[in-house]
């Protein structure tokens, strides 16, 4: 008789000791829909001490009144929140009795930096969070400094995108380096602090059986698709500076592929698990001018219709200005330039108004060398990852099907589901970053030079798309046809 089976729990997060996270752009959008919300969980958890403030920071001139009353409105629509039912009224006031509110100007002279240091503690760790544009991020730190608030305890998470080119990146770098040291320096990447990542690495390298088989001469090649329904929206005039490879390939997909291609690290900490990444990322084979369009394509969606109903495209969503040659949609074949995934194609791809949203790894195997059952069907081993909207591992292989008259092979998946297996909700991804930040924990975000090789590889392929327009391409379907050409030249299709 077997032993009985504890039922699964979470483990709540260690409280956090004496801390200010002060959050500049408090009143904005990231703000309000992520990081309160996420904290919130986090409280809900016990992963904020008793002496944990939540500091805002904004141009806006309201009180602290004001802002709970904002903060607890954005608390209790959050879709997050809802579906962690997580919200009570006693919940509620405890956390909004940590925030506070500091009306500053960066423009004016003095500008409120005054309120801010009588506000801030003494013997306490300091989070400066800069949830702003990256134009403003060197400014802000060094006013922090001219203003005597940073602290040997103090560290600052800077959001994405971090500059718009190497140049911009490592101006950036330079400037918020002159005040705060690396280790102290928390490049923020959300995707990394999603469960089913996270569990990317265990999966790897906890487990034995896969390490024999993930090289090229059993993989036979990998894709990465992070697709999404909605369009821009009210996000136009910053997507027009962006567009899809800065706001989701130069980061998300590049940290996604440095987990599937990176080397084992010696031990799981911050700078042994980064050093591997950066390593993949230095490998990445360099491709510009024609090559560069030869093994990518860019769409742009057009109106139409989605679901049902109409939507407008690019050039008329809201803000619009006329015809823009951004991107909308990216899939490129990238090669990582290395012993162990040589002659292995990374295919990455990411797009807006697709058919439906998720994001996943897969991790494709090569045919069996020599089929013995008659009519077997080539249907080749595949690992794929979901990332979202569920979060899944799926291993699919041929199986028999049940049944006499016959052998006869049906492709069959093993699942390994994180909502049904631990019956625990998954943290946001803000949730772990955020209590990952507030105890010093770098390993989860990118470094310095992580960064800067990342730019270094896409800044050329941008370089190579001056002057050709993006393939248009209708809502509701699976990007443009370039996209599927990319991989029919070698006989491959998206897992679609």
């Amino acid at each position: 008789m077997s032993a009985a089976v504890p039922a699964p729990h979470a483990e709540p997060a260690p409280p956090t000791g004496p801390t200010d996270l002060v959050v500049f752009g408090g009143t904005g959008d990231l703000a309000l829909r992520k990081l309160l919300p996420a904290l919130f969980l986090c409280e809900t958890e016990g992963g904020l001490g008793p002496e944990v403030r939540i500091i805002a920071v904004s141009r806006d001139g309201v009180d602290d009144a004001g802002y709970r009353d904002k903060a607890a409105s954005a608390v209790r629509d959050s879709p997050s929140v809802l579906r962690a039912g997580a919200v009570s009224g006693a919940l509620v006031r405890r956390f909004t009795d940590r925030l506070h509110h500091v009306s500053l100007d960066l423009d004016q002279p003095g500008g409120g930096w005054e309120h801010l240091s009588d506000l801030l503690g003494g013997d306490r760790d300091r989070v400066f969070y800069l949830a702003m544009p990256p134009m403003l991020f060197g400014r802000v730190c060094a006013d922090l400094a001219a203003n005597g608030l940073v602290t040997d305890r103090s560290r600052v998470v800077l959001e994405k995108p971090l500059g718009r080119d190497l140049a911009s990146a490592l101006a950036i770098n330079d400037e918020v380096g002159a005040v705060f040291p690396e280790e102290r320096i928390f490049r923020i990447d959300h995707y990394l602090g999603k469960e089913t990542v996270q569990n990317l690495l265990a999966l790897r390298f906890a487990n034995m059986f896969l390490e024999p088989v993930w090289n090229n001469r059993w993989v036979d090649h990998v894709q990465i698709t992070a697709a999404e329904t909605v369009g821009v929206g009210a996000r136009r005039d910053y997507y027009d500076r962006s567009g899809a490879m800065r706001d989701m390939v130069q980061n998300h997909l590049l940290q996604l592929l440095c987990l599937i291609a990176m080397e084992p690290p010696a031990g799981f900490d911050p700078d042994a698990v980064r050093d591997e990444k950066v390593k993949v990322l230095r490998a990445l084979k360099p491709m510009s001018g024609l090559e560069a369009l030869e093994r990518t394509a860019r769409g742009q969606y057009t109106a139409g219709t989605q679901a049902g109903r109409p939507v407008p495209g690019y050039a008329e969503e809201p803000g619009a200005d006329g015809p823009s040659d951004t991107e909308t949609f990216v899939a490129l074949e990238a090669a990582v330039a290395n012993w162990r995934w040589a002659g292995v194609p990374f295919y990455l791809r990411t797009g807006k108004r697709m058919a439906r949203r998720y994001s996943e790894i897969a991790v494709q195997f090569r045919d069996v060398p020599h089929p013995i059952f008659p009519g077997q069907a080539a249907a080749p081993n595949r690992l794929v990852i979901r990332l979202q909207p569920e979060e899944t591992i799926h291993l699919h292989m041929l199986a028999k099907e049940p049944g006499a008259g016959g052998l006869r092979l049906r492709p069959a998946p093993l699942e390994l589901s994180f909502a049904d297996t631990f019956a625990v909700r998954s943290p946001d991804a803000y949730e772990r970053l955020l209590m990952d930040v507030m105890a010093g924990d770098p390993t989860l975000f990118m470094r310095r030079d992580e960064v800067e090789a990342a730019w270094r590889w896409t800044d050329p392929i941008i370089s190579a798309w001056q002057g050709s327009p993006p393939e248009p391409y209708a809502p509701g379907g699976t990007g443009p046809g370039g996209a599927h050409r990319l991989l029919a030249r070698s006989g491959r299709s998206w897992l679609d």
